[in-house]
């Protein structure tokens, strides 16, 4: 059945820093090719967020900055348009200065730089439900998706927990649960002013979840436009099992 269409397509290559729009993207058993790749990372081991927890520590600013791929090395952009590569000399320093604490810029290794899935899908009617209840729009990037569907009905999306989606030709997807926010939804963007009313709205009309989180069930290429089917519960790709970066 078709639920919907990718409108757009999102990375992030550096955790907790604003991303990138693209066009398409090869997705492995980890998600979106090298998303969440590098991540901020303390002295102390954890890794920089808009929270803590046992992993993340909460750093100032984060997402005031914005990272792109460029090859296999990650943009940084400041505000004010300069930006330093991830294979630069002080790119540790600058960003130790930002967020006001030594910091040094770490590709994944034995610890997950993703919170909870590969792939984040939000849509766009919920969306829009969502900037009604709010009482003013929402930008997508609040929610940071991987995946933004069109859709015509909001929340639809939690009807697809513990069901198979595939996208477009090649990838399916193994919708496992809805996703819980945090306080990153309302934090100063580049062009966004803080808003913490978007979680308060969240937390009150939707008991904190927006979006859900699945894991990879084939591997492929995703495209803005690609078909968003949900499969029925006697397709083969329903019951394969999902992969393991």
């Amino acid at each position: 059945m078709l639920v919907g269409t990718v409108a757009e397509v999102w990375r992030h290559p550096v955790k907790s820093l604003g991303g990138e729009r693209l066009d398409s993207c090869h997705v492995d058993a980890r998600g979106l090719r090298m998303d969440r790749w590098w991540a901020l990372r303390d002295p102390d081991g954890k890794l920089g967020s808009g929270k803590s927890t046992r992993r993340f520590r909460a750093m100032p600013g984060l997402l005031e900055l914005s990272a792109r791929l460029a090859g296999d090395r990650a943009e940084i952009g400041w505000p004010g348009a300069s930006t330093v590569s991830s294979e630069d000399a002080g790119v540790d320093a600058r960003l130790s200065e930002h967020v006001g604490r030594p910091v040094a810029l770490a590709v994944e290794s034995s610890v997950s730089h993703l919170d909870e899935a590969p792939v984040h899908l939000v849509t766009t009617a919920s969306l829009d439900w969502l900037a009604q209840r709010h009482g003013s729009p929402v930008d997508v990037r609040r929610l940071r998706p991987n995946l933004l569907v069109a859709t015509s009905s909001p929340r639809t999306e939690e009807q697809w927990v513990g069901r198979t989606v595939q996208v477009g030709a090649e990838v399916a997807l193994r919708v496992t649960h809805r996703t819980e926010r945090c306080v990153m939804t309302g934090q100063h963007q580049a062009d966004l002013p803080a808003d913490r009313g978007v979680l308060r709205t969240i937390s009150a009309e939707a008991d904190l979840c927006f979006g859900v989180h699945a894991d990879v069930v084939r591997t492929g290429t995703v495209h803005a436009g690609d078909p968003v089917v949900l499969l029925d519960r006697d397709d083969p790709l329903h019951h394969a099992e999902s992969l393991r970066a």
